[in-house]
């Protein structure tokens, strides 16, 4: 019995040792772990910096593609596209007008009864999803769609929209598809996105296809304006605060517009504007600089998109990204650090499987067990346990990656103001308030990028920052179409008269 005890004992023993050792090797392995983890968070830091000197020079260089954009087509990265529009509304605009807006999968129809600056605009909207199957069927089944959709909105126009007797309905229409401008209200389509493909529309006036349609279903009514959102949104920002010098868009995508001066742009080939002034449309997305602070990460998402070596602007800023982004540092975690243990989840290695909305709301969590954190890896990645060090990692990573996008948002916004002369004060005189429109998603939802963002430009602009002001337009790039449709109204010379 003795032998057989002691034999015991020594089993025991040993159990308890291998076990020991492997308690240790573990601690070992984690604590390599989070080394190499938090090596590789210091090295995404270090590349992702945006220190004032490099966002100065980003801002600079966003204003000399400006000028090469405008001098000459083709001439800059920056495609600096000349809207048409030189008359931004005033606020004294007055009537009934319409607007259409179709950028995805869905379309707006709007009416608004404007009263001058007296009155409060009236307004009512309706939204259409687009069948499935029309999205690549023929122009003329979707332009026809849409258009019997208008003439159904027209038909409920209550007594309190009140038309002059004898005039045409007119109508701004958004359409935030590639378009190349030949005039106020009319554009050739380029190519389809946002699983759009009607080949038969490619080539064609999208503003005469739609004119077509509504003569089709019996609609009398003009197409004055034909804009793209970001122009849309500066026109409802101008109509509510005439300092409004820019729009930009962030959410999804991203893209800037703004007035310039119409003498400003050498490459303008007809007669200058009677206003002096022409909105262009930057298509900021597409800007590159050697002063980006580019990743390796940013080099694998940019290889492995549908435009590689396209839009990189809007690859480091906008909402369609930031969550990617994220993604793919995790991924290299998880491959060089097991940060998730020694198999990589298999949702991990989906693109796009974590999103802006879902990186923003760990970005936010305040809870001291970083609780959301938890339950968004949990629901998105299928990680079923994570401890505090790795969600407090996980949320370095989302400020890094937020704070360089709204850091470099803020720089393309001073670019912008450079261009304009208005990011100094000129000696002896008080600088002039210059108000920026901002919409989208990103801006609007994402605290922390929508705080740091004008925390940097007033770093940027230092004694100027006081007279530059950041406005939520919300819904601005809709009624913006509407009042577009107002301030070239057919009619406006009549008015003027009269």
């Amino acid at each position: 019995m003795g032998k057989v005890a002691v034999a015991a004992t020594v089993v025991c023993t040993a159990a308890v040792c291998a076990a020991a050792v492997l308690v240790v090797r573990r601690r070992m392995r984690s604590s390599g772990k989070w080394a190499m983890a938090e090596a590789i968070l210091r090295e995404l830091e270090e590349k992702c910096a945006t220190p004032t000197a490099k966002l100065r020079r980003v801002a600079d260089a966003m204003m000399v593609e400006m000028h090469a954009g405008l001098a000459i087509e083709g001439g800059s990265k920056l495609k600096m596209l000349i809207s048409y529009v030189d008359n931004l509304p005033t606020g004294n605009e007055k009537g009934l007008f319409y607007a259409l807006d179709l950028g995805g999968t869905n379309f707006r129809v709007m009416r608004v009864q404007l009263g001058g600056k007296e009155n409060a605009i009236k307004q009512e909207f309706d939204e259409v999803s687009i069948p499935p199957q029309l999205m690549t069927s023929s122009s003329n089944d979707l332009f026809d769609f849409i258009a019997e959709a208008l003439a159904r909105f027209v038909a409920t126009e209550a007594d309190d929209f009140h038309l002059p007797p004898g005039r045409q309905r007119e109508l701004g229409f958004t359409f935030s598809f590639p378009v190349r401008q030949l005039s106020l209200a009319s554009g050739t389509l380029i190519n389809w996105t946002k699983g759009f493909l009607i080949e038969d529309a490619i080539g064609q006036d999208v503003v005469g296809e739609l004119t077509k349609a509504m003569e089709r279903v019996g609609l009398d009514m003009r197409v004055t304006a034909l804009v793209n959102d970001t122009v849309g949104t500066l026109a409802g920002g101008r109509y509510s605060n005439p300092d409004v010098v820019a729009a930009v868009i962030l959410g999804t995508g991203t893209n800037a517009a703004y007035v310039e001066r119409a003498h400003a742009i050498p490459k303008w080939q007809g007669l200058l504007p009677k206003s002096g002034e022409m909105v262009i449309n930057m298509e900021w997305g597409n800007f590159r600089s050697s002063h980006l602070p580019l990743t390796v990460y940013d080099y694998t998402l940019d290889a492995d998109s549908l435009n590689p070596g396209d839009q990189i602007f809007e690859k480091l800023i906008s909402g369609m990204y930031l969550g990617e982004i994220v993604r793919i540092v995790l991924c290299t975690m998880a491959e060089k650090a097991s940060f998730f243990g020694d198999t990589i989840p298999p949702k991990l290695n989906i693109p796009f499987i974590l999103r802006t909305p879902d990186m923003s709301a760990m970005h936010h969590d305040t809870s001291p067990d970083l609780k959301v954190v938890g339950s968004k890896l949990k629901d998105i990645l299928e990680v079923p346990n994570s401890c505090l060090t790795m969600r407090k990692i996980v949320v370095a990573i989302c400020d890094i990656v937020a704070t360089r996008g709204a850091r470099l948002s803020a720089a393309g916004i001073v670019g912008i103001l450079t261009k304009l002369e208005r990011d100094v004060p000129k000696e002896g005189e008080k600088p002039p308030r210059s108000v920026i429109a901002l919409d989208g998603g990103l801006f609007e939802h994402y605290t922390k990028f929508r705080e740091c963002m004008k925390a940097t430009i007033e770093e940027l602009l230092e004694e100027v920052s006081d007279s530059v002001v950041i406005e939520h337009s919300n819904d601005g790039s809709g009624i913006g179409a509407a009042l577009l449709a107002a301030s070239h109204s057919q009619y406006l010379e009549v008015e003027e008269e009269s």
